[in-house]
């Protein structure tokens, strides 16, 4: 029944590359493997498994156990095989009579001092000590067991302080996988062994409880652990699966892989894929546990309407709902013109999912008035990348960081955003690839259990560009551009025309220290590090490092994000690094989905694939598709249909999966903007801020309810896999399709596998994408035609770049018009945490509020003490948008002149602060400069006090609907 269980194969120790190989004989088998490979791994690759319990093959060797003892001819003892190489002409023996007996006696000093509870343990059926002790062969133990033994551990303390997973000492047989894991997979060096000989123990941190260690609950240790001593809670509760699902992680843009471990419909734990290839078997907080909200009682599963926000909501059948929500639609067009309504497509929701709503809003709607919430994340490395390179995503694998020199990341923070690629990362970092930080704060990655940036560029925000185009001026002026590069690839009259501009004086990083305040010498030892892989440009020599960039929302989220990411991609080809390993421009997206969300044309000027609406050849493809005209003219984006709801123009919105209210800028405008409708129609799993202003409300579905697929980072399409029927009856599909049908447009799609179909052949850089062949390679990266590898495409730009020859831009800094004043003397800027996920509506529905129950603000030593605020106390923020109040943290992660907070809990209103400043080419808004003043403060601002009480009356009205019939007005 627990077959599923043991379906992946582990070898023992990690895959060795090498281009040598070696042949030799195990149990009489020949067998020819790589030079470097263990001889447990070389047996397995025979079909010959070694016992084991310190081994297993996402670590490291370690040799503890002796459980793996083989004989090799003509040398003497019995050597540990996870640690001895393979060898030409070694001939091993992997059992004889001797290795039984060493074996067994081992076996038995494991068991004298472990519980013998196995009936009722629970790991039964998923245990290697009892697999062992059953391969072994033990029948007794001679010792005796537990206190029959003598000294034991057989009744230490279970430490259940996590809310995810117990650690049971008296379990733990010291084969120290869950403390390698801990290193070597995750980085955070959490766990030791405390304790010597018989007395080692694992140890969280100085022998504390979990929760108060450094662990990030990242499961690794849980994963790695061979008995039932570091074990999730809910496999305690529920028991072991009995079948399993693979499926793709909803939260993050690395879009990892995970094993959905079920009894029947019920998922009992998600276990991170080993051939996931974007985690690779690893994990975070979030994915690996944080999937409970699927199931929250907070759950809408009932379509609902009503007339007014003021007023209760009512439970109605899907007919209803739907032909409601479409006729109401069909008469404000009919009021106030085909352009009075529009549609937000989800960056949660599948490809297929996404399509189809923005096929909805062009076909039935009529108009191009779509949108979607990269406008509010990455729309300007869209434009960015696609100005320079020609095409608007990342150019990496993750796993090509494995093959960088110097790593420089700007406006990111991947152990908390993005921590599974932070894992990867910083194990190379550990492995001696240089590091450059460009951030206002110190981040982990600044200096971190065994890692340390080579520079850190501490920069104010709202300066990203004058860094940027500082790190050129050294590039260009000390003679660091890879001219053969530039020559073979790149356009000679922009590079020519940017060179000279860099190159300019005012451009140098002693001319702009005072704007950015950054100092020039760390600018300068930075820029020649990512160039020639020192800090003082002697290393480049010989060759070149691989030098990789990977940013965040830090980038793009300013007045000049678009000009920020076009220096980035400036930088890279000038010094030659875009088209291999190792190197590249890496947008870090920041929802599963996001990437595909604008793969599917959810801008309102592209339909898929980044095609121009005003493209008569394009929209001739689609206008044949779909049986309708297609409106030549880009439509409305977020902040335009803001606007011009404001003025009484734009009435009705379709809104999937997205909470608008809660994370755009100045949400007094927002929600002022959502009054001014006449029909909003939120379609979600939650009743979130959004929905609190919807007049029609259809359910959504989790992750868990889905098929299709994502989209993640580095363009890798994967799929996601439906575990459990839809709660409220249709997958988001569905809804989608009869709400078109509705408004009287056909669509009749039997499955989401129709749906790719219908994109691959409309969308040229989708075209051999299909099901059946990510079924076969797991997945596969776009572009994926008849030109690439059958997989799609790992590396982008590897020969030409994609617009053909690599186009230079001019980067001239331009200072925010969000500056302090005596007024407003700080600057806020934002950012995200590890336990929570975007605005927060899935995480907060799940135990990881007990480690961040609340957006807090950070604020430097200094500027507190001016204030005299303290740690833990109330404040309020004010900036010219609106004011609110959080609680001080006192710090100096942050610099003297910045604070930051978080914007994962709605009461917060961190967006009540932030201004309608956006991107100059995008409209994506300045999140990251926020002119303020904070004060100490004794009560919750006028906007606090307001969203309670609209909060309340909100989940009042919910609650009327659900009240049992006839028990209204009781």
């Amino acid at each position: 029944m627990l077959d599923h269980l043991k379906q992946d194969i582990d070898h023992g120790t990690p895959r060795r590359e090498s281009t040598e190989e070696v042949t030799l004989e195990i149990d009489g088998f020949p067998v020819t493997v790589p030079k470097g490979t263990s001889l447990m791994r070389a047996a397995v690759d025979a079909g010959i498994k070694v016992p084991k319990l310190c081994a297993t093959d996402s670590l490291e060797p370690f040799g503890s156990c002796r459980l793996c003892l083989v004989e090799v001819e003509g040398r003497k003892g019995f050597p540990a095989s996870c640690t001895t190489p393979a060898e030409a002409g070694m001939k091993v023996k992997t059992q004889t009579p001797k290795l039984q007996d060493l074996r067994k006696g081992v076996m038995e000093l494991y068991i004298s001092d472990h519980p013998l509870d196995c009936l009722t343990c629970s790991a039964n059926g998923n245990c290697e000590l009892q697999d062992m002790a059953g391969v072994t062969g033990l029948r007794n133990v001679r010792y005796g067991v537990g206190a029959a033994a003598g000294a034991h551990h057989c009744d230490s303390k279970k430490d259940e302080s996590n809310p995810y997973f117990t650690y049971d000492p008296s379990k733990c047989i010291v084969c120290n996988r869950c403390v390698r894991a801990c290193e070597e997979t995750q980085g955070t060096f959490a766990l030791t062994i405390s304790g010597r000989g018989f007395e080692s123990r694992v140890s969280p941190g100085q022998d504390q409880p979990f929760m108060e260690s450094e662990c990030v609950s990242c499961g690794a240790c849980v994963e790695a652990c061979p008995t039932a001593t570091l074990q999730e809670k809910s496999v305690i509760w529920l028991g072991q699966p009995e079948h399993s699902v693979i499926t793709t992680c909803a939260y993050c843009g690395v879009g990892c892989g995970f094993k959905a471990e079920m009894k029947g419909t019920q998922v009992v734990r998600m276990v991170p894929w080993k051939d996931g290839k974007a985690n690779e078997g690893h994990s975070c907080v979030k994915g690996r546990f944080a999937w409970g909200y699927a199931t929250h009682q907070d759950r809408i599963t009932k379509p609902m309407i009503r007339a007014s926000i003021q007023d209760p909501w009512q439970e109605v059948s899907w007919e209803v709902a739907l032909n409601h929500a479409a006729s109401e639609f069909r008469r404000i067009q009919a009021k106030h013109g085909k352009d009075s309504i529009g549609g937000i497509t989800s960056s949660r929701c599948t490809n297929e999912e996404t399509y189809l709503v923005q096929k909805l809003i062009r076909a039935a709607f009529g108009n191009n008035n779509v949108d979607t919430c990269a406008r509010v994340c990455h729309s300007p490395t869209g434009y960015g990348l696609g100005q320079t390179l020609g095409t608007s995503a990342g150019t990496q694998t993750f796993k090509s960081v494995e093959k960088a020199d110097v790593i420089m990341v700007i406006g990111a923070n991947p152990s908390e955003a993005h921590p599974v690629f932070a894992s990867r990362m910083k194990r190379r970092l550990r492995e001696g690839a240089k590091l450059i930080v460009v951030d206002p704060r110190r981040i982990d990655l600044v200096k971190s259990p065994h890692i340390q940036a080579a520079h850190h560029l501490q920069l104010k925000p709202g300066t990203n560009v004058a860094v940027i185009t500082a790190l050129a001026h050294v590039i260009i002026t000390e003679g660091l551009v890879n001219e053969a590069y530039v020559a073979e690839r790149c356009d000679p009259k922009s590079f020519n025309q940017w060179r000279e501009f860099v190159a300019r004086p005012e451009n140098s990083p002693e001319a702009l220290e005072a704007a950015s305040g950054v100092p020039a010498a760390e600018l300068r030892g930075a820029a020649r590090l990512y160039a020639t892989g020192a800090s003082d440009g002697t290393a480049a020599v010989t060759r070149r490092p691989n030098a990789a960039i990977y940013y965040g929302l830090g980038v793009t989220e300013h007045s000049q994000g678009s000009t920020m990411v076009m220096g980035i991609a400036n930088l890279a080809m000038a010094t030659g690094n875009v088209g291999r390993e190792g190197v590249g421009v890496n947008p870090l997206r920041g929802q599963n989905n996001v990437q595909g969300s604008c793969d599917m044309g959810s801008f309102p000027h592209e339909l898929p694939g980044y095609r121009h609406v005003s493209d008569s050849t394009v929209r001739a493809q689609f206008e044949a598709a779909w049986g309708v005209s297609i409106n030549p003219e880009p439509g409305l984006r977020i902040p335009n249909m803001f606007d011009a709801a404001l003025s009484g123009s734009f009435k009705g919105l379709y809104c999937e999966g997205e909470d608008i209210v809660q994370s755009d800028p100045n949400t007094k405008h927002v929600a002022a903007a959502m009054m001014a409708m006449e029909c909003v129609v939120v379609q979600d799993i939650f009743l979130n801020e959004t929905a609190k202003y919807a007049h029609v409300f259809l359910p959504g579905s989790s992750f868990l309810e889905k098929d299709g697929t994502f989209t993640n980072a580095e363009r890798r399409i994967s799929r996601v896999r439906k575990v459990m029927p839809p709660l409220a009856g249709y997958a988001d599909w569905e809804v989608t399709q009869k709400l078109a049908q509705a408004l009287g447009y056909p669509m009749d799609y039997k499955n989401p596998e129709e749906i790719m179909a219908e994109i691959a052949a409309l969308t040229p850089t989708f075209a051999g994408v299909s099901y059946e062949k990510i079924e076969r390679l797991g997945s596969v990266q776009w572009p994926c035609n008849e030109h690439t590898e059958e997989a799609g495409t790992p590396i982008m730009h590897v020969d030409k770049f994609v617009r053909g020859k690599g186009r230079f831009i001019i980067t001239q800094y331009v200072p925010t018009d969000e500056k302090v004043t005596r007024k407003f003397p700080l600057l806020l800027t934002t950012g995200r945490i590890l336990s929570q996920y975007n605005v927060g509506a899935q995480t907060r529905r799940t135990p990881n509020n007990q480690w961040h129950s609340e957006d807090r603000l950070e604020i430097h030593p200094h500027d507190a003490e001016e204030r005299g605020i303290k740690d833990d106390d109330w404040v309020g923020i004010a900036s010219r948008a609106g004011d609110t109040v959080l609680r001080a943290t006192v710090t100096e992660r942050v610099q003297p002149g910045v604070v930051y907070t978080t914007f994962h809990f709605p009461e917060s209103g961190a967006n009540v602060i932030t201004t309608d400043n956006s991107d100059w080419a995008t409209n994506c808004p300045e999140y990251k400069v926020t002119a303020v003043q904070v004060m100490p403060v004794q009560q919750p601002s006028e906007w606090q006090r307001e969203y309670s009480r609209f909060n309340q009356a909100q989940q009042d009205a919910l609650q009327q609907a659900r009240q049992p019939e006839g028990a209204h007005g009781k």
